[in-house]
């Protein structure tokens, strides 16, 4: 996604750039084989946890399998299932988890309050309330107006939409088939992979009800 200097200026452009289904990475996204009653090929299960812990991004099971020059996922599938029974055996702090349509090493949700502590300095710097609150707006009522996120905060959200988007956490969704077709704007696959999020449906209950409009 390209990133955005002036708000106005991207609001009057006749084109836009749309990126791909939250949780799919066009270029490697794969079609979910069917299982042919053949044997599952056997792998390396050392070398699908050094590509997983070498990146800090999730990788999907067509590029796992195109890095270590296999014929089919299923491999890949059952390789991570195998990896999380010696992690849970072992009583380990982590798991391999699908993540925005890729596989990622994750920490386990009770280490969560440890991190947050080793963390928060750092996610504060980077994300105000005022970025939080509408991010979280957009999150849940997706694909949204500016306007509309302006009624609800009940403040300007021009430059925080904009800082966002170099942010790579906000695109642009769309247009709204109403006059003027104003700019819909929606979460990218950052911020799933931010979050820890799969896919929107994993979003939690908000505390006045609402939930991912997906």
């Amino acid at each position: 996604m390209r990133l955005v200097r002036d708000m106005e200026i991207m609001e009057d452009e006749s084109e836009e750039s749309y990126e791909a289904p939250d949780g799919q990475t066009p270029e490697v996204a794969e079609v979910e084989e069917e299982d042919s009653g053949a044997p599952v090929p056997s792998i390396d299960g050392r070398v699908l946890e050094a590509l997983l812990l070498a990146t800090h991004h999730p990788l999907t099971a067509g590029r796992l399998v195109e890095l270590m020059g296999l014929d089919t996922t299923r491999a890949i599938r059952q390789g991570v299932r195998d990896l999380n029974a010696i992690y849970e055996s072992s009583n380990r702090s982590f798991r391999i988890e699908q993540v925005a349509g890729g596989y990622q090493m994750l920490t386990l949700p009770e280490f969560g309050e440890h991190l947050k502590k080793l963390h928060q300095r750092e996610i504060d710097a980077k994300l105000t309330k005022a970025a939080l609150e509408t991010l979280a707006i957009i999150a849940y009522k997706q694909p949204i107006l500016r306007a509309d996120i302006e009624s609800i905060r009940g403040v300007a959200c021009g430059e925080t939409i904009r800082n966002l988007m170099e942010k790579h956490l906000v695109k642009i969704a769309g247009r709204a088939e109403v006059p003027g077709r104003p700019i819909l704007y929606g979460t990218t696959k950052r911020f799933l992979e931010l979050f820890g999020l799969n896919s929107l449906k994993d979003l939690p209950q908000s505390e006045d009800g609402l939930r991912p409009q997906v």
